[in-house]
């Protein structure tokens, strides 16, 4: 059948429902798994923009065949007892967002946590949306800055999946919140917390995801969202404005990326002796291997290598109670007329 079937009716259905999104995460920290994940992330012709037969080759010759060995030893490095940090986080997120926003709107409102890649799938948050009532939708991808590698991936999976659906709901879409005033005032009450306990960094390194820069030439507005977020940042914190640096990680591949790099940085300002470095990655509203491992351990060894000195990760925003208030501020402007 094309068309699923609709559920039962609920009596009672709530005026809508938040499917909260975040990139998604293998389901162990082995190979096998890995190498599932990795097929389906890179099978996303969002993600790479090569053409299809030749980045088939590249992908099942090259990359698919070796690349997980190496990428489970790292997930080994964060794994927790109960799974996947993005994936345990994403799911307290959903239920942190839930109570806010029922406390600041005085009526309860579904919030399920999907991934783009693995699970729990976006699919099955969405199904538990419709069996619960939802008519109305609001999609929020956890993506400050928007990219078409990741926010419009998410609306063309969610746009594939109600594809199936009979009975179409309302549908609503946040694209960014680079510059709201709530992230921005989460991020730094988080640096201001590290600081009045550890005092201030030398400087502080901002890093984002990186970029291609071929998608930055075909319209990406990515790395400028990422530099209006560092911008609004350095006007918020009481800090020389050239002891604030922003750069973009995870290079992948020969092609020209956004710089700088901050595997370079780390380097260089090692081979420097800088004595107290800060690094935070705004662009990642949970702690996953892009930040747990990249940068605290593989960024820190490195750093440490060069010469450097005091080396402090500041964790994501994560469950901060500033960054569930940002979320539900920012949900609920985007909800306006549906809970009047």
């Amino acid at each position: 059948m094309r068309f699923a079937p609709e559920p039962p009716a609920v009596a009672d259905p709530p005026v809508a429902g938040i499917l909260l999104v975040n990139l998604g995460s293998p389901a162990a920290p082995k190979a096998a798994a890995v190498r599932s994940f990795l097929r389906h992330f890179l099978a996303d012709p969002r993600v790479v923009e090569l053409p299809r037969f030749r980045w088939w080759l590249l992908r099942n010759l090259v990359i698919l065949p070796f690349r997980p060995f190496r990428a489970a030893r790292a997930y080994r490095r964060i794994w927790t007892e109960e799974g996947s940090p993005l994936v345990i986080t994403g799911r307290q997120q959903a239920a942190d967002l839930e109570w806010k926003i029922a406390q600041q709107i005085d009526r309860p409102l579904p919030v399920f946590s999907g991934m783009r890649y693995g699970k729990p799938s976006i699919k099955a948050a969405l199904d538990v949306l419709r069996r619960r009532g939802c008519r109305r939708i609001l999609v929020l991808p956890l993506f400050p800055q928007y990219s078409a590698t990741t926010t419009a991936s998410v609306f063309d999976e969610v746009m594939r999946e109600l594809s199936t659906w009979r009975r179409y709901p309302e549908l609503r879409t946040i694209t960014e919140y680079h510059d709201h005033p709530a992230y921005l005032s989460a991020l730094v009450s988080s640096l201001q917390d590290l600081w009045q306990s550890g005092g201030k960094p030398r400087r502080l390194l901002l890093s984002f995801h990186g970029l291609p820069v071929r998608y930055v030439e075909a319209g990406d507005p990515y790395p400028e969202q990422c530099r209006r977020t560092a911008a609004a940042l350095a006007d918020r914190l009481d800090l020389d404005p050239k002891s604030i640096v922003t750069a973009f990680q995870s290079r992948f591949g020969r092609e020209p990326w956004v710089g700088p790099n901050t595997n370079d940085l780390l380097r260089k300002w090692g081979h420097e002796n800088l004595d107290r470095l800060d690094v935070m990655c705004p662009g990642f509203a949970a702690d996953c291997l892009e930040t747990l491992e990249e940068i605290d351990i593989a960024g820190r060894k490195i750093f440490d290598k060069a010469g450097g000195g005091a080396f402090r990760y500041v964790p994501a925003l994560n469950r901060r109670s500033d960054h569930i208030s940002a979320l539900a501020e920012i949900a609920i402007e985007h909800l306006g007329g549906w809970i009047v």
